[in-house]
């Protein structure tokens, strides 16, 4: 999902007093950590995850393929923590303020 500025600051702010749910640590993203993280999706709608500094990994490339595996958006990385985003399929509880459309 493409998220416009007002969107993305609005997740970002959400986020802002999260605590991390996961530790990805030097065996980097595993299939059990994905597995964890997805099932993480079934009561929470934005994560905040911690990349330790025993994870070789660069904490961006992380980010990016725990998105892609878990089919979520990624909101921000910020130093060795970042963000994502998968909305409940039936009754989203985080309601996005909406795109403003092009006139």
């Amino acid at each position: 999902m493409q998220f416009t500025s007002k969107q993305r600051a609005y997740l970002k702010s959400l986020a802002a007093d999260l605590e991390p749910v996961f530790q990805i640590g030097k065996s980097s993203v595993t299939p059990e950590v994905t597995t964890a993280i997805e099932e993480a999706f079934n009561t929470h709608e934005l994560i905040k995850i911690t990349v330790l500094k025993n994870c070789l990994d660069d904490v961006k490339e992380v980010a990016i393929t725990v998105s892609e595996r878990t089919r979520s958006d990624l909101v921000q990385v910020i130093g060795r923590k970042f963000v994502l985003y998968k909305p409940f399929k039936d009754e989203p509880k985080i309601i996005l303020p909406k795109a403003k459309k092009n006139s």
